[in-house]
């Protein structure tokens, strides 16, 4: 009992409950309080600890985390290229956060629920992978304002301690940034007087320095800048090294009169675009003739598998090379066997819109057994086009440019485009390129007669 009297040295009794144990066994809730507020401590610590991990993965202290969604089966990771947001912005439910930059495609981030941006845990050009915690919104509803204005109202930041409520219109005039301090500081002061005793160190205009060079002699400038590629371009310096190193390349090239063509895309192409509100271009003509080229040899549309097995397809899946920012990607139209000139045309025109304004998806860039590559929107008037491996070919159009060609004997001026076929000779003799590339020119110079093929 003497032990246990000694290790509460705040307790002060009398001598006589000392000898007594039974009546302070009666007074001690009244005279210690210390051991009930310690078990209140202890409560409140295994209450906290509880709630910490039995809240939802996606809830952290009431606030709601966005997360990296899946992005493709073989895709892990990427690079956060932007955010659309800013801490302190108001985001609806499913409108997009930020933008992931990933080898194929870009793939958006869209916030799981409405509310105030709290954090952004990851800055842009960061590599990020999947299901990693970007950000923390704090679940609200936009405010009635905000909600008429359009705009949603940022969180209240902060004030300086040192900061000037009268001073609103000069900061609106004269911002200050985090780095800077107050105008009341008295180093700015110092700086400021500095200044406006030395009127000599005035910067010089843009003519006068530029005059100043050239009289004196100074070189231009020779300044460097470097920038990372992007995803998508890697990618595809990976695969075109690839491609250049396994398929045994070979080129092909002709020539074709383009006379016909034009004129029929002339007298019709205002009346195509009132009725079916397409643009009728080349290229709808160009993958037409390819079709009807493929059919008769269909090694063209072939692939190698596993190095010993070739496949044949009855099928032509085009893989349309579209040039973008970012870098070069081949969105396919599929099944174009089927499709008339004017579906053709429609449907390239949607997989190059969605390209330049990034909305490709994966199932938009799988697949392909044929390529073309039309360089000459451009200007290019000659190239040697890379095959898109696993296929084995990829025919190459470019510029349509008048020249002088012999017609009937005679030497008359027509709009000639050259064509290029670049094949793997591993499974493509060249008789068969050349076959190729001289159905697709007679299609080409005789357009009605892919109107009679089925």
């Amino acid at each position: 009992m003497a032990s246990l009297w000694t290790s509460r040295p705040l307790l002060r009794l009398p001598r006589a409950l000392l000898r007594t144990p039974g009546r302070y066994i009666q007074t001690q809730p009244i005279v210690s309080c210390r051991p009930s507020s310690i078990d209140h401590r202890l409560l409140s610590q295994r209450k906290a600890h509880v709630r910490m991990f039995s809240s939802s993965p996606r809830t952290i202290d009431s606030q709601v985390v966005v997360r990296v969604p899946p992005m493709a089966e073989s895709i892990t990771e990427g690079t956060l290229s932007q955010f659309s947001k800013s801490v302190g912005d108001f985001i609806e439910m499913d409108e997009e956060l930020a933008t992931i930059e990933t080898d194929k495609i870009d793939v958006s981030v869209n916030a799981t629920q409405a509310g105030i941006i709290q954090q952004l845990l990851v800055a842009e050009g960061d590599v990020v992978t999947v299901d990693q915690v970007i950000a923390e919104i704090q679940p609200e509803k936009q405010p009635e304002s905000q909600v008429e204005s359009g705009k949603a109202e940022s969180i209240p930041k902060q004030t300086s301690p040192r900061h000037d409520p009268t001073n609103a219109n000069q900061s609106s005039t004269h911002p200050l940034t985090t780095e800077q301090t107050p105008a009341d500081s008295p180093k700015p002061a110092r700086e400021v007087s500095k200044d406006a005793a030395s009127p000599k160190k005035e910067v010089p205009s843009a003519q006068h320095t530029e005059a100043s060079g050239v009289l004196q002699g100074i070189m231009p400038s020779r300044a460097e800048e470097k920038v990372k590629m992007t995803r998508i371009r890697k990618r595809t310096a990976q695969r075109l090294k690839e491609s250049q190193n396994t398929a045994a390349f070979l080129t092909t090239f002709n020539e074709v009169d383009m006379t016909r063509l034009m004129e029929f895309r002339k007298n019709n192409k205002e009346e195509v675009l009132e009725k079916h509100g397409v643009k009728l271009g080349m290229m709808g003509s160009m993958a037409r003739a390819s079709v009807l080229a493929l059919k008769e040899i269909p090694a063209v549309n072939a692939s190698i598998e596993n190095d010993d097995t070739i496949v044949y397809r009855n099928y032509v899946d085009l893989s349309v090379a579209a040039s973008i920012p970012k870098g070069l990607v081949t969105p396919v139209l599929r099944n174009i066997e089927s499709m008339s000139i004017l579906q053709i045309e429609k449907g390239i025109a949607e997989l190059v819109k969605k390209a330049r304004d990034g909305k490709l998806t994966m199932d938009d860039l799988n697949g392909g057994s044929f390529t073309i590559s039309n360089s000459g929107i451009w200007g290019s008037l000659f190239g040697t086009p890379i095959i898109n491996l696993p296929q084995t070919a990829v025919l190459g159009t470019y510029g349509i440019q008048d020249r002088p060609v012999a017609v009937n004997g005679q030497v008359e001026i027509r709009p000639m485009m050259y064509v290029a076929l670049t094949y793997d000779h591993r499974i493509i003799d060249g008789r068969e390129a050349v076959k190729f590339l001289v159905l697709t020119k007679r299609y080409l110079e005789n357009p009605e007669t892919m109107m009679l093929e089925p």
